[in-house]
């Protein structure tokens, strides 16, 4: 066996891991609407449900429309029959019922970051906890590195987000990054990938739990930022969030296998 790696540097070795990955990993193949069904079961699992708050959307083939969930249902009820493709306006261009009217800053944020093609907003308990103390999100451990320096703050609250200013003061906040915390109300993510804004979710309410329980132990010590990028960077891939995605599924679909009915 060779030991010529002893010899290689961090960076040759990140690289090494990565042709590795590549070669080696894969996700699993759903449609759209599958991955949508099943991010809302995922998370209903992850310590994201609140009743019927919060919404999921994913930018759909036709430009200026989304797929989303259908309100009355609650995350773990989400099924690729009862999602709903609707415009920008909210009007439902396929499937019964109707979306939620928070859903309005969606097509916001849609119009402000081309780049964005699934976003998702819950009250996970953690987040939304940590959101009452009007302090940002603080990432100070590996796990939560995916979300280091990817983090905005929206420390006014706006009241029931279904108005157009709302909109406006959601999708300003959020700017450039993958994630907002919003105070007194819950998390945002906006990604290039419905699998990335599932991985980003998860990672950001557990990333919330952790900070709630180090702050009441001490204070929260802040990790080198160099480190904390490089290790955003290790994690936050897409070949990783899909293959993430597709060990989520599989736990999911053992107990939720009509979702992608």
């Amino acid at each position: 066996m060779s030991n010529d790696t002893f010899n290689l540097d961090k960076d040759q070795l990140i690289k090494k891991s990565f042709d590795q990955m590549d070669h080696h990993l894969q996700g699993a193949s759903y449609t759209m609407a599958q991955k949508l069904a099943l991010t809302c079961r995922i998370l209903f699992e992850n310590g994201h449900d609140s009743g019927l708050a919060g919404q999921i959307t994913a930018r759909a083939a036709q430009p200026g429309t989304y797929l989303t969930q259908r309100l009355g249902f609650g995350f773990n009820e989400a099924c690729v029959s009862n999602l709903l493709l609707v415009n920008e306006d909210l009007e439902v261009v396929q499937g019964d019922g109707m979306a939620n009217p928070a859903n309005r800053f969606h097509s916001w944020l849609y119009r402000a970051r081309p780049d964005v093609q699934c976003i998702i907003h819950t009250h996970a308990l953690h987040t939304a906890a940590l959101s009452m103390l009007e302090v940002p999100l603080e990432i100070s451990h590996m796990d939560n590195c995916v979300l280091y320096d990817d983090v905005a703050f929206l420390s006014t609250w706006p009241g029931v987000p279904v108005g157009n200013e709302e909109g406006e003061m959601i999708a300003a906040a959020i700017g450039d990054k993958r994630a907002l915390l919003l105070a007194h109300h819950g998390l945002l993510v906006a990604c290039s990938s419905i699998e990335e804004a599932c991985m980003l979710s998860i990672a950001f309410e557990r990333a919330a739990r952790m900070h709630l329980l180090a702050a009441a132990a001490g204070k929260i010590k802040p990790i080198d930022p160099k480190l904390g990028r490089e290790a955003h960077d290790w994690i936050l891939r897409a070949l990783r969030s899909s293959v993430g995605f597709a060990y989520y599924a599989r736990r999911c679909l053992k107990n939720n296998v009509e979702c992608l009915e």
